[in-house]
């Protein structure tokens, strides 16, 4: 049967895309000579389109998608995930496209192109939604794997919440193996036995997944459980309970023959860092030509309103922890820094109130284009620079490092950015270190698609100016 999170259904998926591209691809070149008459727009009365154009656009579009992942069912649970994942992934294979057709078709029209490329996407969205409808509809009944949990810790019952809520797709936690017979877990998840009680529990209850989720000290049954259990027909995977692993973005690597668990693997590899800086080049040069006249005219006002230069340099710490100087544009009067003992405050808890709405030392204009992020449009200078990324963590001023736990310092395993992922999800006046959470997880979630999404979604979070002042 045709289940969602299967390969038969990747397989399907591929064919589906495939067959629905080449559908847009005959429909917009049977609508071209239909349209109306507009500026700019030549009138075609009759198309003759290669074969092999018939035969590219859909396998081209079939393999974006499987180099960007949109088959891959880890990375597409949430639709708002697929339908990003998709729409972002159509608009790359359009562009590679667009190249080849203006090597090698120049005939080919572009409204005729632009037509083709929307009504593809709607398609290829519109049957991916409709499918999760069906799914939630008819409920087609998933295959149980049945999962056992050995270790009823914290983080034993931590892994039996996920598979809980991933019931869905088939997991059913039948429960727990534990040391301690008097660990309460839940009212609905029995405890079975113990640890030495493994190969008995799998065989009587048909167990598909066992997850070992043991404390530290108690990591020398792991070679126990591998030997009892090694002959049986499961799956068994090991959860380390050491919060480091999560911290550094542990992975498994081969050294000389023996699997080890990196604990420092960098956070982007070569490839990854070398298409970052690309990114960063072509993008924030094009992007400072295009606002140079903007620039001037920011710092014609804040010379005029004040006196004063009109750009602030300010030492920040960036990748690895390096010192730099980070532009600005002043927002405040000169010497503010001078002044930061007379203004700081302290709200309920004792924490200092890094930002204020009210602060004295800002001047009129910079409360403008404080509140418009203006002020930081210099920083695109620091991209170029290779100081920063036009998307990582903020920046971090260096006397704040101080606050920070040890496990925060993850956020300076990458470039620091311009704009960020808890910047679009919601600006707000907490110092940076408050919102490492949101870095972090960018970091153990980056990718290209990403950056180009938070660059998208980053100017309408401007324009609501919630959190900037």
């Amino acid at each position: 049967m045709l289940r969602r999170f299967s390969v038969n259904y990747a397989v399907f998926s591929m064919l589906l895309d495939g067959v629905l591209t080449l559908t847009a691809l005959f429909t917009a070149v049977t609508l071209r000579p239909y349209f109306p008459e507009v500026p700019y727009l030549v009138q075609v009365t009759e198309l003759n389109m290669p074969l092999w154009i018939y035969v590219l656009i859909p396998v081209l579009w079939v393999m974006v998608f499987l180099i960007a992942s949109v088959y891959d069912p880890k990375g597409t649970y949430r639709l708002v995930d697929e339908l990003q994942t998709v729409s972002l992934a159509s608009l790359f294979a359009a562009l590679i496209c667009a190249g080849i057709f203006y090597l090698f078709f120049r005939e080919f029209s572009r409204w005729l192109f632009v037509s083709f490329v929307f009504l593809n996407i709607a398609l290829l969205l519109g049957w991916r939604v409709l499918a999760r409808v069906v799914w939630r509809m008819v409920r087609f009944p998933a295959t149980e794997r049945r999962v056992l949990i050995i270790g009823a810790g914290d983080l034993g019952r931590r892994v039996g919440e996920m598979v809980s809520e991933y019931k869905w797709t088939g997991l059913t936690l039948v429960g727990y193996l534990d040391d301690n017979p008097g660990t309460k877990v839940s009212d609905d998840i029995a405890w079975l036995g113990r640890v030495q009680d493994a190969r008995r529990v799998v065989q009587q209850t048909d167990i598909n997944d066992v997850v070992v989720t043991l404390p530290q000290s108690a990591f020398g049954k792991v070679n126990d459980l591998v030997l009892s259990l090694n002959d049986l027909p499961l799956l068994m995977r090991v959860v380390p309970d050491y919060y480091s692993l999560a911290i550094y973005h542990a992975t498994v690597e081969d050294f000389a023959g023996i699997p080890m668990i990196n604990l420092r693997d960098p956070a982007l590899n070569e490839v990854q860092r070398l298409v970052k800086r690309v990114f960063d080049l072509a993008f924030g040069g094009i992007a400072t030509l295009f606002i140079a006249p903007l620039l001037g005219l920011v710092a014609l006002a804040i010379k005029l309103d004040n006196p004063g230069p009109a750009l602030f340099r300010q030492k920040r710490v960036g990748e690895n922890g390096r010192i730099f100087d980070m532009y600005k544009f002043r927002s405040m009067v000169v010497g503010a820094e001078d002044m930061q003992d007379e203004v700081t405050e302290y709200d309920e808890q004792g924490q200092m109130v890094y930002k204020k709405a009210d602060d004295p030392r800002v001047t009129r204009v910079g409360r403008i284009i404080r509140h418009t992020s203006l002020d930081e449009l210099p920083q695109l200078f620091n991209v170029l620079k290779g100081d920063m990324s036009l998307v990582g963590p903020r920046p971090e001023l260096p006397f704040m490092i101080g606050y920070y736990e040890p496990w925060q310092h993850k956020r300076f395993a990458v470039p620091q950015g311009m704009t960020g992922w808890w910047q679009i999800n919601g600006r707000a006046d907490k110092p940076l270190h408050l919102h490492t959470e949101d870095d972090i997880y960018y970091i153990q979630n980056y990718s290209l698609w990403m950056d180009i999404y938070i660059l998208l979604k980053t100017p309408w979070v401007v324009v609501r100016g919630e959190g900037a002042f």
